[in-house]
């Protein structure tokens, strides 16, 4: 307990130093003294070193958990699933990550067995120009309730989209090809892309697809059976 304390007091004094508006408020006497006392603490008990890193550790998953629940969903954004449900989902993905296409059928596949899951979409166009085009026409869509049937229909598509190509691909869904063109242009549009991509930044994604359910962060293409076991926890610690 005496080494601890005299750990303590050794930080604390160390860290008024660095914060007090003199920049040498101790002697160099006094602050050897000061690096002694942690030192020999240390040797005395190298513990409470290990102690400190897992209380950093602790300290940075809190930090993290509280980060995601503060996962901002706005009513804005695209949707799946039961708008009401009980677990939200939430997709960061890019509509030409391969990745993100192995896993379109597992995620639809999830919603279907289980009708207490509302997915939200967050798109980022991550990889480049064609993703950039994909996810603007995929998101102008939704101005025509086609959100989902040009996402399925571009993901779906391995050829390189154009705007060209992406005209045909709304006619032949059933939506006005000229009205997407111009939605896509939408001030609105881009600050939402802007937006999503800030909170991507803000939630430390690092690829795509990425999936945060409850307090859980999933990266990668994953089986169903790994995104099912995290609904069930979240269901365990409703936010």
């Amino acid at each position: 307990m005496r080494i601890r304390l005299a750990l303590l007091l050794g930080a604390c004094l160390i860290g008024t130093a660095a914060h007090a508006a003199d920049p040498a408020p101790f002697t160099p006497d006094q602050r050897n003294a000061i690096v002694s006392i942690l030192r020999q603490a240390l040797k005395a008990d190298p513990s409470i070193l290990r102690d400190a890193i897992g209380a950093l550790q602790a300290d940075e998953e809190a930090q993290e958990k509280a980060r995601i629940r503060a996962l901002a969903v706005d009513k804005s954004d695209p949707s799946a699933g039961n708008p009401v449900g009980d677990v939200t989902v939430v997709e960061f993905y890019d509509p030409r990550c391969p990745y993100c296409r192995s896993m379109h059928q597992t995620v639809e596949n999830l919603l279907a067995q289980d009708h207490g899951i509302r997915l939200v979409f967050k798109d980022i166009p991550v990889l480049g120009p064609a993703s950039e085009l994909s996810t603007r026409a995929i998101l102008a869509a939704r101005n025509q309730g086609g959100y989902l049937k040009m996402q399925a229909a571009l993901m779906g598509d391995p050829a390189k989209p154009t705007l060209e190509s992406i005209r045909k691909t709304a006619a032949g869904l059933g939506l006005d090809a000229n009205r997407l063109a111009s939605d896509m242009d939408a001030p609105g549009l881009r600050a939402q892309i802007d937006a999503n991509l800030h909170l991507a930044h803000v939630l430390h994604v690092q690829g795509t697809p990425v999936f945060f359910i409850g307090d859980q962060v999933i990266p990668g293409a994953v089986d169903q059976a790994e995104l099912e076991a995290a609904v069930i926890e979240a269901r365990k610690h409703p936010t």
